[in-house]
């Protein structure tokens, strides 16, 4: 059984056809990339399966079970955490609040037990600030737990939203551009860091992306859309040498 199966997707906004028909099969612990060129309905597909928008058509099922009108908190309590495409953190607080911030599904104590610090709000707290060190470690922020999120350099702003991404716990993980702004040496150490999450964490990565490099590095397969529809699926290499794919991105 797939982890992540949805099937004819579509949603159109006005008279626009955003996504037509889309449909993607991704098994348990695959790196899947999702390409295409500007526009063409990439990030709409991802704010389908993480419920920011309802289809208009269509079914998603993850480990077989349908969450297709699930709205973004129970996409994530069912297992789905993403990144986005302009980085989306809290700036006024320190690295590690908020990769805690991602943590909220996991960790819990009484109203009472936080105005009065009380056992359980103290034992809570430990965990969740180990944990969230831990996680940091792995991308290898634990220097700047305190700092400001805001005061980090570009790069690392994005592997802070990775991280917060995976103290949700989840079992795909939907990365927008991952090394968007990235310069070479970044996108190399973040091709890295999406290999060792994917294994140390034995998880399900779906990625958009638009450099070619880092897709046909690190992604076994691929789907391509563009405008709203499916031009090919399949292996990574295959599809990046389909005629169709390259007229799509380089025109005539």
């Amino acid at each position: 059984m797939a982890l992540l199966e949805a099937s004819n997707l579509s949603i159109s906004f006005g008279g626009l056809r955003a996504v037509d028909d889309f449909s993607i099969k991704i098994d348990e612990g695959e790196l899947y990339g999702l390409i295409g060129p500007n526009g063409a309905g990439k990030t709409t597909v991802f704010n389908l399966l993480t419920g920011v928008y309802n289809p208009d058509e269509g079914i998603i099922k993850l480990g077989g079970r349908d969450i297709t009108r699930h709205d973004p908190v129970h996409k994530n309590q069912d297992g789905i955490a993403r990144t986005f495409q302009n980085i989306r953190l809290y700036s006024g607080l320190s690295v590690i609040d908020n990769v805690k911030v991602g943590l909220h599904n996991q960790y819990h104590y009484s109203t009472v037990a936080s105005i009065f610090h009380l056992g359980s709000y103290r034992r809570v707290e430990k965990e969740t600030d180990e944990r969230a060190r831990e996680l940091l470690k792995v991308f290898k922020m634990e220097e700047e737990a305190d700092v400001q999120s805001k005061n980090l350099p570009y790069g690392k702003q994005r592997k802070l939203e990775i991280a917060r991404a995976l103290a949700t716990n989840p079992k795909l993980l939907l990365l927008d551009e991952p090394a968007a702004g990235m310069n070479p040496n970044e996108t190399a150490e973040l091709m890295e860091t999406i290999s060792f999450i994917r294994k140390e964490f034995k998880m399900t990565v779906l990625l958009i992306e638009h450099d070619m490099k880092l897709v046909s590095g690190i992604c076994e397969k691929l789907t391509v859309l563009n405008f709203g529809r499916m031009l090919a699926e399949g292996e990574t290499k295959e599809v990046l040498q389909n005629p169709e794919v390259v007229k799509a991105y380089l025109g005539e």
